[in-house]
């Protein structure tokens, strides 16, 4: 570790500064976050670059998608800090509490540990760690090293906007990850697949840590027969093309109408020629996959349906064509059974509604759905039936593009807190409720003897 010191050490360091208390103030708070943007205004053509070199993002994406939604976060989180701490009057007394009054004070946790992964390295750094700033804690980051250009340029971030005992970077692979796992945290942030999400909470576990994990998983994407086939199309092939396919909330198959199936995948086709016209392998707006393990796994899939549209890759470019797949088979099939993570999209054919439902309720619960519809029935429908983290009538992805909203999975894609605006802040923050009672009135009923108080007291409380 730098400067000579073990890990034990930096992490008791970044205790010690914690419990001097200086993290507490408010002001001081606002302050910090207002310096990381100053230093990541300094540094953003150098994001922009990293970004361009890890993950063959555009500027244009690369800002719409990562540093132009921290911003957002800074600037939602500098705005509200102060209303999001302070202290509060709480409902809810109850007459046997007469006369004291309920209140609610907001503390940090402590030291927590955010883990984040590659597929959006500036983003999932900076939105969680705005958000456990913001709440007062001390943090320490791990960042994944597959988008080393950008892991550089974000602790040069870092180190430049906090005291190193605040926020600490720790830069390595999956070892330096296991090692920061076997130490005691306060919370734990993980954003990444649902295999080391398992790793994260078993030891997480061993210190009785509570933790945060958002894993993605299959989203699902329906289309009905009433849907603006032209319009779905369009929608679904931008998200699913949205960072090359690498994106937690990406559509991940779609299940359409069987009559407006064909329709559907002429339009995919034409906006697919219309976005990339001279094809994705040269095309500066088409991101990159991230390195050739993926590409070999993705690769993997083609061979379990039918290629209608895509399906080449480069190994060099590090870029796969989008890559529309039919007949799979839906039960069996790894593309059907593994979170895709890449620009492949299985189309799949429904005959009656309850078939998608039945689908998709057989599966562990998304982080995504999207439905497609001009139907408010189905759409009451699919709502009641199918329990998801969040989604997108007639849209895809941009459920997740308002940082004054939660993000959360649910069950298998996710738990224990949300990011984004206030629902970060209380993710990384303790509320304690606080009776505040008065010296001047004493009610003796719960004082002993408590002979003939029984009749009063069952009235008092079950009233």
């Amino acid at each position: 570790m730098s400067e000579s010191l073990s890990l034990k050490e930096i992490l008791q360091n970044q205790r010690k500064y914690f419990r001097s208390g200086v993290t507490m103030d408010i002001e001081w708070r606002i302050h910090q976050l207002k310096l990381l943007k100053k230093t990541i205004k300094k540094y953003e053509d150098n994001l922009f670059w990293a970004l361009a070199d890890d993950l063959g993002k555009s500027e244009f994406e690369a800002f719409t998608t990562e540093i132009g939604m921290v911003y957002n976060e800074l600037n939602n989180a500098i705005k509200h800090l102060p209303k999001w701490a302070e202290n509060r009057s709480a409902e809810g007394g109850s007459i046997h509490q007469y006369p004291g009054k309920l209140e609610t004070h907001v503390e940090p946790l402590g030291l927590v540990l955010i883990i984040v992964p590659w597929n959006y390295p500036v983003q999932m750094v900076f939105s969680p760690l705005i958000a456990a700033v913001a709440a007062g804690n001390c943090v320490a980051i791990k960042p994944s090293d597959l988008a080393p250009k950008t892991q550089k340029i974000v602790e040069t971030i870092i180190k430049e906007t906090f005291e190193k005992d605040h926020v600490r970077f720790f830069i390595g692979g999956a070892e330096v990850g296991r090692e920061l796992l076997k130490e005691k945290f306060d919370h734990i942030f993980f954003s990444g697949s649902q295999e080391i999400g398992k790793y994260v909470m078993h030891a997480a576990a061993e210190h009785l840590t509570s933790v945060t994990l958002e894993l993605g998983g299959k989203n699902p994407c329906i289309v009905d027969e009433s849907a603006d086939i032209k319009v779905a199309a369009k929608r679904i092939i931008w998200g699913k093309c949205l960072n090359c396919g690498q994106t937690a909330v990406a559509p991940d198959y779609v299940l359409v109408a069987r009559s407006k199936m064909n329709e559907l995948i002429d339009y995919m086709q034409y906006y697919l020629d219309e976005f990339y016209p001279n094809g994705v392998f040269n095309n500066p707006d088409y991101p990159c996959i991230i390195n050739e393990t993926q590409i070999d796994r993705l690769v993997g899939y083609l061979e379990e349906g039918t290629v209608l549209y895509g399906g080449n890759y480069d190994k060099d470019k590090r870029k796969m064509e989008p890559t529309l797949l039919v007949k799979m088979d839906v039960f069996d099939s790894k593309v059907m059974n593994e979170e895709i993570f890449g620009p492949i999209l299985p189309i799949i054919p429904f005959d009656k509604l309850s078939q998608p439902i039945a689908y998709v309720g057989r599966h562990p619960k998304p982080l995504a759905l999207y439905l497609f519809t001009r139907d408010p029935g189905v759409k009451q429908l699919i709502m009641e039936n199918i329990s998801f983290g969040g989604g997108c009538i007639n849209d895809t992805i941009f459920h997740n593009n308002n940082t004054n909203v939660p993000l959360r999975g649910v069950g298998q894609s996710g738990f224990g807190g949300a990011y984004h605006g206030k629902a970060g802040f209380d993710t990384f923050s303790h509320t304690k409720v606080i009776l505040k009672q008065s010296n001047e009135i004493e009610l003796p009923l719960r004082y002993p003897p408590h002979q003939k108080k029984m009749k009063i007291i069952r009235t008092m409380m079950t009233k």
